[in-house]
């Protein structure tokens, strides 16, 4: 029997995702702006696209919490709120705890430098009162602990999930909610334990960052 080609659906698919991409990059990068309407003849033209990829990329936002659609009603980019920051903040703690915990052991000397870095920058961006200028990259500095933790069960679910999370934290309130001395001494202790190659005080102090209760 001939084996049916699966060509046309793998165009599709890569159109689909590309424009996916697009749109995602100007909703995180504030070129869509929270609340802002989204018309499908609008999107068409500056996508030089069709109807249907640019429907399944809104569809796959929907779901990833970046998009909402009321069928018949509206799409429009997500709108953050306070009351939904600190569920959000902490739901990344409880997922990239365990990505931490599978990522420090398997990081190279070039990554676990980066990573340093990285934290050195936070801290200091912190401690500024800078908070909402870190979740702006928030999306960004989840995908290198993801990157490196070795299991694409996990590395799937980050990528679900973690725009949409990251984009709540977006509010005024931040610096008040997630207050900097509370989470200035867990940031450090996160970067020794990435330094010193230990795993459980890793996802310990991830916990801690994002306000989980402590498990002792």
């Amino acid at each position: 029997m001939p084996v049916p080609s699966t060509q046309p659906a793998a165009e599709r698919k890569l159109l689909r995702d590309t424009v996916q991409d697009k749109i995602r990059d100007a909703i995180m990068d504030g070129t869509l702006e929270p609340g802002e309407r989204l018309n499908d003849d609008d999107l068409i033209a500056w996508l030089g696209v069709s109807r249907t990829p640019i429907r399944e990329a809104l569809a796959e936002l929907a779901r990833s919490g970046l998009i909402e659609m009321a069928p018949n009603r509206y799409t429009r980019v997500a709108a953050p709120a306070k009351d939904e920051l600190l569920d959000a903040y902490r739901t990344l703690g409880v997922i990239y705890g365990g990505v931490v915990r599978l990522a420090v052991p398997r990081f190279t000397d070039a990554e676990r430098k980066k990573i340093v870095k990285m934290l050195d920058d936070v801290v200091a961006r912190v401690g500024k009162d800078e908070q909402s200028e870190v979740a702006h990259d928030g999306a960004d500095i989840y995908s290198m602990w993801a990157d490196a933790c070795g299991n694409p069960s996990l590395e799937q679910l980050c990528k679900s999930t973690t725009d949409g999370l990251a984009f709540k934290l977006r509010v005024p309130e931040l610096a008040e909610l997630v207050p900097a001395d509370v989470i200035l001494p867990e940031l450090a202790k996160l970067q020794e334990a990435v330094v010193a190659k230990d795993p459980i005080a890793a996802e310990l102090a991830m916990e801690a960052v994002h306000l989980l209760p402590s498990r002792g």
